[in-house]
């Protein structure tokens, strides 16, 4: 019997698979192939500190990015996210710096206070957002970036244009610890440095797996899971693919939508609340930082298109990375930092590119 694996059709089907993966998996490889070339020009660029650096910075931008992901996919927008984490800084910031000058509670109290106020408060942005959008057919870009205004002017106004500090202590401790702590030969211990170290041994201390890390892949696994196994996620999908469809089929586009920009707007939050455990202080968010062009370009790398119907988690977490490892590789080589920019559009460019070769690689 004759063998088919010479058969021109049988090869054009392979390689069409093969194709079908490498363009659908094109940013992970990548990243990969970056990952390779600068550990070999970079110095220090291939360790485990690096990588956890990477990753530590990438921390916020997963949240945005997450957030971008949900609304890109029903075929909107939100430019708004930035300086909703913005907000959420500054007002849990200031919660805990007026709780902590008067003495009113314990630090714990008070920095429970503080992160639900923050939190609580961006959700109306997102709530806002919705209805112009649902109910009276604002274009998304639109009103999220009137939002965008806003939110910044109502953030300035509360900061007066100043980082909030003077926050409870221990604060810092909770975002920047690890899982891991382990003195070479001597000890090792779980979430704290070891008792009794010196400070002369604070340099040959390893650290491994920031807590940061731990609680950004917990919430991104719960948003990733909602997106590809619950029915939100579903019509998710559907609203983007198609709204007349999905009306037909009997969801609720609108309560849909205005659900859609709430969680926007609570993971812009989530994300802010985290800067301030980072970082100490509250921020406000300048113009110049440009977190939601960032994350709607990480989305987009990740496999996600502005037409809506497609966007995974997955993808733009892996879009979030790349962009951090091009900016940490070309600082680390000596790269003149704005290549970084040209580099970006450039991945961009190929991001869309691919996107319309294969509309239905997602």
């Amino acid at each position: 019997m004759a063998s088919n694996t010479g058969d021109p059709v049988t090869i054009g089907k392979e390689r069409s698979k093969i194709v079908i993966i490498l363009a659908k998996n094109w940013a992970l490889f990548f990243l990969i192939l970056l990952t390779a070339v600068f550990s070999f020009t970079g110095k220090g660029f291939f360790s485990l500190k690096n990588f956890q650096n990477i990753l530590y910075l990438s921390t916020i931008f997963l949240l945005l990015a997450a957030s971008e992901t949900y609304v890109i996919i029903t075929g909107g927008i939100d430019l708004s996210v930035g300086f909703v984490m913005g907000l959420s800084s500054v007002l849990s910031a200031k919660t805990m710096q007026i709780m902590h000058e008067a003495s009113i509670a314990g630090p714990v109290t008070i920095i429970i206070l503080g992160t639900l106020i923050g939190i609580g408060i961006s959700l109306i942005p997102g709530l806002i957002n919705g209805v112009l959008i649902a109910r009276y057919n604002i274009p998304p870009f639109i009103a999220t970036l009137g939002m965008w205004g806003i939110v910044n002017g109502i953030t300035l106004k509360i900061c007066q244009g100043f980082p909030v500090s003077y926050l409870p202590p221990g604060l810092v401790g909770l975002g920047n610890g690890y899982l891991v702590y382990i003195l070479p030969g001597k000890s090792f211990s779980f979430f704290h440095k070891p008792f009794g170290i010196e400070a002369s041994q604070i340099r040959e201390l390893i650290r491994i797996i920031p807590n940061a890390i731990i609680f950004f892949a917990v919430v991104l696994t719960i948003f990733w899971f909602i997106l590809k196994n619950t029915k939100f996620g579903q019509h998710n999908y559907a609203i983007g693919g198609s709204r007349d469809a999905a009306i037909r089929a009997g969801i609720n586009v609108k309560k849909h939508l205005i659900k859609v920009y709430v969680l926007s707007s609570f993971l812009a939050g989530l994300a802010g609340v985290f800067n301030v455990f980072q970082t100490g202080i509250g921020n406000f968010t300048p113009f110049s930082a440009m977190y939601e062009l960032f994350a709607i370009a990480a989305v987009i790398i990740g496999g996600a298109s502005l037409m809506g119907g497609k966007g995974r988690i997955i993808g733009s977490c892996i879009g979030v990375i790349l962009l951090r490892l091009i900016e940490n590789g070309l600082s680390i080589t000596g790269v003149e930092p704005f290549y970084r920019f040209i580099a970006v559009g450039l991945i961009l460019i190929i991001a869309v590119v691919i996107d319309q070769l294969f509309p239905d690689l997602f």
